[in-house]
């Protein structure tokens, strides 16, 4: 069954280098050959402020720079998140962006009371977090109980109901061997053909 993917990638580097647009690109070209429809985003193209006041996080307006990034987002079944690890957490650009996109009346509606639980707008979608690191990604599980991802996955993905989300962690990644890259970037072709 064809599914609707949004895939953003997060690195805010915008060389074509970076083993995460690779990744990227091999989960869209796995996703296109089984006739899943793609869109993707890419946040180092983009020019958006930092938000510095609850008044405009409140608004749930979107920028207008982001306002095609909402549309795909609202449009999409599953979204693919592509970033490094930085800090043990995702990169500033990269939270900055679901700063943006993950605010009211986008991602969730207040109770119009203005009392109890925010409803979650984005119920419906799954998503994986695909992860690169320096470290071994085993190291990142069980030493640091993959703290920076699971935040992303329970406080900002799930509070807007998307779910499950699964992560596919990669560490590692600068000294590794072309076959074990080749590896990867086969990996992430079954994935998307799978829209998993």
């Amino acid at each position: 069954m064809s599914r609707r993917i949004l895939i953003v990638i997060g690195h805010p580097d915008p060389s074509p280098d970076r083993f995460a647009r690779a990744l990227a690109q091999a989960y869209a070209d796995g996703a296109t050959a089984a006739g899943h429809e793609v869109r993707l985003v890419d946040l180092a193209g983009l020019d958006f402020p930092l938000l510095q006041t609850r008044a405009a996080f409140e608004t749930g307006e979107p920028l207008p720079v982001l306002a095609q990034a909402v549309d795909d987002l609202r449009w999409c079944e599953h979204v693919v998140f592509v970033f490094p690890l930085w800090l043990g957490t995702m990169p500033a650009l990269l939270k900055a962006f679901l700063e943006q996109v993950i605010r009211p009346g986008i991602a969730y509606a207040r109770p119009e009371s203005g009392r109890g639980w925010a409803r979650p707008l984005l119920r419906g979608r799954s998503a994986r977090l695909v992860v690169t690191m320096g470290m071994p990604a085993l190291l990142y599980r069980l030493w640091f109980l993959s703290h920076g991802v699971a935040g992303m996955r329970r406080s900002i993905l799930g509070f807007a109901g998307i779910r499950p989300v699964r992560q596919t962690l990669i560490g590692l990644v600068e000294g590794a061997s072309d076959p074990r890259r080749t590896a990867w970037l086969a990996r992430l072709r079954m994935l998307g053909a799978r829209a998993a």
